[in-house]
């Protein structure tokens, strides 16, 4: 771990430039440029709204709260995390790979790859997130101190996603079939978690318990509490001690397996 944080440490203010690079370069020759960021996450969340408010039965009516809640709002605030959560998966196990032209100079610290791509989705987090909080302002979601939890639980999904990122980055640098694994099992993660639904009224007790081991309902409920319920932070012991159990052993598995296999990267690739 000291060697990442030390990377890290004298590497901020470039890591920062990195990341407003690699903006810069996703949407580079676009005419309309980073406004692609948003355009296509609206277009996608207008899909999944038509296809379970409109063309399912009865989805007009579906109130997942329990409070009234519109379900175009309950599926916006759950899924403008998951498409951080998503880029920050499939982006960072790539990331490696794509920028391997800096793993082969030997001053730069290769640990800092995978956070400056990420970092570089959280920007277009930010503005997602603002679109979303000014939509609920107008549709007459008044401001609540509860909305103030969104700095506890997107720097901690930030964090937790670099984290997994130490795992799966050199993996993916050494198997493309690491790779393509999790290209194919992004689509399960967002139907196994309750982005389009709400997990805490799943039917069955046991796999509601079993759902707390899914770190995406996580963020996806906290993001919830934070701009629709009100609930307090730590609302749900259980949930809170089994995620920072899970987001110890993410820490732990991606130092080791980074440290293990960065030496090999450079003939790797």
């Amino acid at each position: 771990m000291g060697g990442i944080w030390s990377e890290h440490k004298h590497f901020g203010k470039q890591i920062f430039i990195l990341a407003k690079n690699e903006l810069i370069k996703t949407y580079k020759g676009a005419v309309i440029g980073p406004l692609w960021a948003a355009v296509k996450p609206i277009f996608t969340l207008f899909v999944y709204w038509f296809a379970f408010a409109i063309g399912v039965r009865g989805g007009a009516t579906r109130d997942e709260l329990g409070d009234g809640t519109p379900y175009f709002i309950f599926l916006m605030v759950g899924i403008v995390p998951w498409f951080f959560m998503q880029d920050a998966i499939l982006q960072g196990a790539k990331s490696i790979r794509t920028n391997s032209q800096f793993v082969t100079k030997v001053s730069f610290p290769v640990s800092t790859i995978m956070s400056y791509v990420i970092l570089s989705k959280l920007f277009v987090h930010f503005f997602l997130t603002a679109l979303m909080y000014i939509y609920l302002l107008i549709s007459g979601y008044f401001p609540m101190w509860s909305n103030l939890e969104f700095f506890y639980y997107c720097p901690l999904m930030f964090f937790f996603f670099i984290a997994l990122s130490w795992s799966t980055a050199p993996m993916c640098a050494f198997s493309r079939d690491f790779e393509n694994m999790i290209v194919s099992f992004i689509t399960g993660f967002f139907w196994l978690s309750g982005i389009i639904y709400n997990s805490y009224n799943v039917e069955f007790e046991w796999l509601r318990k079993i759902m707390y081991f899914n770190p995406i309902n996580y963020f996806v409920n906290g993001y919830r509490k934070a701009f629709l319920t009100g609930a307090p932070l730590f609302d749900n012991t259980i949930e809170t001690l089994i995620f920072f159990a899970e987001f110890a052993i993410i820490v732990f598995l991606g130092i080791f397996n980074f440290t293990r296999l960065r030496k090999r990267l450079p003939d790797v690739l």
